[in-house]
């Protein structure tokens, strides 16, 4: 097959893209160190063949894959999982303990992906979901780490996004690997070498507080850049931080101002959120026609007003 989007970062890190519905929606991120390798996330089952020949064409043997590690389990991150440690047979699947089960006996996740999807659709755009061997998964608590030939990466719990949720702080890059927790950041954004990041609310784990909490978190190591899943290395994080925080609050606003209209919450919350990101494109400087910049958005607006109505019924349900 032919290589995949490769992007070459110092310290042994690379950016493979999953080629997830479009070029530079989600990357895999490799991790090479004295000829061990590690992946951060694994995009879907598509993605995986994509994997196999990035690593052929760095001279990496399947055999020196020692780690596959999963930020969280969402199927955009972890659906190629199953299909890599067939590929990689010493690798240890490295996953937060909420998630280790599911990983082990993926049925539940599968259904619930089935139910939003439709059982051809979830075919369609993630392959086939098989159980891994218990053996071969290590659970990742807070602040546990791992040894990748002398590279000592460390696992921290990132609620917010999802509670199944890590982050890996690379010693030697002095950097994150952050899947969702530090939000979203699309190369088409950029301007100038500035980078446009903006957070995911996506169902059924959004918590407003625990995301604050886990962006201070990240941001108190003073690590050089973050590593996101959508789409790559950002720097400049203390503006980020801040930029990710008020949007954060203001996507909350934007669910509570809504929450009485019922059946319309959707479209509204949608429309106010488009409107709202719209409005900070602009003043980042994009210049992107505006069906370009929807067309490029249209799925994590769906996704976050999904995530915000889900935040908004389960609150209701906790005052009762």
């Amino acid at each position: 097959m032919s290589l995949p989007l490769i992007t070459d970062y110092e310290c042994g890190i690379s950016a493979i893209d999953a080629q997830f519905h479009r070029p530079r929606r989600a990357a895999i991120h490799l991790i090479v160190e004295k000829g061990a390798a590690a992946l951060v996330d694994t995009g879907t089952s598509f993605s995986v063949p994509g994997v196999v020949a990035t690593l052929k064409q760095k001279n990496i043997a399947a055999e020196d894959v020692a780690y596959v590690i999963l930020t969280h389990i969402h199927l955009d991150h972890a659906g190629g999982a199953s299909q890599c440690m067939q590929f990689f047979p010493n690798a240890k699947l490295v996953v937060h303990p909420r998630g280790a089960s599911h990983m082990a006996n993926p049925i539940r996740l599968v259904a619930g992906a089935m139910s939003v999807y439709g059982e051809a659709e979830f075919k369609r755009v993630y392959g086939e979901i098989i159980p891994i061997d218990i053996e071969r998964i290590m659970e990742a608590p807070d602040e546990s780490r791992i040894n990748l030939n002398g590279r000592s990466l460390l696992f921290l719990d990132t609620p917010g996004h999802a509670r199944h949720h890590n982050c890996i702080y690379d010693e030697c890059s002095q950097s994150f690997f952050t899947g969702d927790t530090f939000g979203v950041s699309y190369r088409e954004f950029d301007v100038n070498g500035r980078e446009f990041v903006f957070p995911t609310t996506s169902p059924v784990q959004f918590d407003p507080v625990a995301a604050h909490t886990s962006i201070d978190r990240i941001m108190s190591y003073k690590p050089c850049y973050a590593y996101l899943t959508h789409y790559s290395r950002i720097g400049n994080l203390a503006c980020h931080a801040q930029s990710l925080h008020d949007l954060i609050d203001a996507h909350v606003a934007i669910a509570q101002r809504a929450k009485d209209n019922g059946a319309e919450r959707q479209s509204i919350i949608s429309e106010t959120l488009r409107n709202l990101l719209l409005q900070k494109l602009s003043e980042h400087g994009c210049q992107l026609p505006q069906n370009e910049i929807n067309e490029l958005l249209n799925t994590d607006i769906r996704l976050n007003a999904q995530g915000l109505i889900h935040w908004l019924d389960q609150s209701v349900e906790r005052l009762k």
